[in-house]
């Protein structure tokens, strides 16, 4: 039997492929072009002596031996990321960089930063902000904040931090503050409700959780971020809907209000980092944010 190993980019090309689903995103995240990851493929077929992909309508599927070979690949890989991340903090003292979405990162842990200064001095803390669906794969990041639900993927280290609690907040500046703020939940289905495109779901679920009919809905203005659309809110433009844990420090000030409360989503604030991970200042970080939230 021959024990040498294919070419290493032929291992990387199949690896993203077969983790990714998708010739298309495995040559975007590899930088090169979708017939280069193809050949790289077939190459290792050839070598192989096996079908690793095979089409599933106008899309490939792995094959037994290709899943085999996904599940080994990507544990070597993975192995191999992580030794080399921890090279490279040893080596250049590297920050520890927390990937976190935008408007998390904005209205709820950038005013806490100071405090995280102050309470680990020794904590150098690099943030990755994200407008767009957040990767906690993607290399260069040791840990990402976010909301997300389960279940958890088993290459990841998940830990629930808080459930996510949503519900509709209107700024006193509103015109019709005075009338709104009074009024019962249903009464949101005669408003022209603001809304953001990154999460359209949020109204109808917290309709539905409130026992509302969903189909009523009436959206209004829409926003691509959440950061802006709670900004708009706050200028007294209409209702918008968000995370209890993203306004806490708007309805503290009184710029927002919560007249109808909040429920809970099947959602998790939550801090991830590889299964394979063992950086203790992710530990420190975890500890830090549940301190910081239990207070």
């Amino acid at each position: 039997m021959n024990r040498e190993l294919p070419p290493l980019n032929a291992l990387k090309a199949f690896e993203a492929a077969a983790r990714l689903q998708s010739m298309s995103l495995a040559a975007d995240e590899l930088h090169v072009t979708h017939g280069a990851v193809s050949r790289q493929i077939r190459a290792l077929e050839e070598q192989l002596a096996v079908t690793l992909f095979v089409k599933d309508g106008r899309g490939v599927k792995l094959t037994d031996a290709g899943v085999r070979l996904r599940d080994v690949a990507f544990d070597a890989f993975e192995r191999l990321r992580t030794a080399c991340a921890g090279i490279q903090r040893q080596t250049l003292d590297a920050p520890f960089v927390l990937g976190c979405p935008g408007s998390l990162l904005a209205r709820w842990f950038i005013p806490r930063l100071d405090r995280l200064h102050r309470e680990l001095p020794e904590l150098r803390l690099q943030l990755s902000a994200s407008d767009g669906e957040l990767d906690p794969l993607r290399a260069g990041v040791d840990a990402t904040l976010c909301f997300a639900t389960p279940p958890w993927p088993a290459s990841m280290q998940v830990h629930e931090l808080a459930p996510e609690r949503i519900g509709p907040v209107l700024s006193p500046r509103h015109p019709r503050f005075a009338e709104l703020a009074s009024a019962t939940p249903a009464r949101l289905l005669g408003e022209a409700l603001l809304h953001t495109t990154s999460r359209p779901q949020a109204w109808p679920q917290w309709l539905a959780l409130c026992g509302l009919d969903a189909t009523a809905l009436r959206l209004g203005q829409g926003f691509e971020h959440l950061y802006y659309l709670l900004e708009a809110a706050v200028a007294g433009l209409g209702i918008a809907i968000a995370p209890e844990q993203l306004v806490a420090d708007d309805l503290a000030a009184g710029r927002l209000v919560a007249p109808w409360g909040f429920v809970e989503s099947p959602a998790r604030l939550s801090f991830w980092t590889s299964a394979r991970s063992s950086d203790p200042r992710a530990s420190r970080l975890l500890d830090w944010l549940r301190r910081e939230l239990a207070g």
